[in-house]
């Protein structure tokens, strides 16, 4: 797999980071102790918080990427041009309960800088855990967004990365 790096200036060019999270989805992937786990996300953000270029996620507490993400510290965040069946395939299938849901979805497993992402994918910015806070009822101002969101309590949390690195994945 080729890469080329995205100079931080540029990725607003190439992620819209509003739509191009939430229409299009994105891979968060996590690997501890050799192994690698996945899940869909159309929540989150890009920008600039304590002088570091950041990535914003959420991650529901019974993710099993979670886990993943907890124990080494990092993540990826993986954007592609299209592949929403795949998307939607790892999205609604737990690592936990398909241990081999990424072979299953037909997406190919690389990795650049040593982190997990997919041959498919398009931009993959690489993240390092800078904070982590798990969202509570009585912090929505509005009441009626924490009941919409998460009518089921599993309130998510925020995870603020810095972003390490970015590449364009080419073919």
């Amino acid at each position: 797999m080729k890469t080329s790096r995205i100079e931080f200036n540029e990725l607003s060019k190439i992620i819209d980071p509003v739509a191009g999270m939430r229409e299009n989805w994105y891979l968060v992937t996590a690997e501890h102790d050799g192994t690698v786990n996945t899940l869909t996300a159309g929540w989150g953000a890009l920008g600039n918080v304590w002088e570091k270029k950041i990535a914003i996620v959420y991650i529901r507490p019974q993710r099993h990427t979670k886990k993943y993400m907890d124990a080494s510290g990092r993540f990826t965040m993986t954007f592609f041009d299209g592949r929403q069946q795949e998307m939607g395939f790892l999205g609604s299938n737990s690592g936990a309960d398909v241990p081999d849901k990424i072979e299953k979805s037909g997406l190919h497993l690389a990795h650049v800088d040593g982190q997990p992402t997919f041959e498919e994918g398009s931009v993959v910015l690489n993240c390092r855990i800078l904070y982590s806070q798990e969202q509570k009822a009585e912090n929505f101002v509005d009441p009626k967004l924490a009941a919409a969101c998460f009518p089921d309590k599993d309130y998510s949390v925020m995870y603020v990365a810095e972003i390490e690195a970015a590449y364009r994945i080419e073919e």
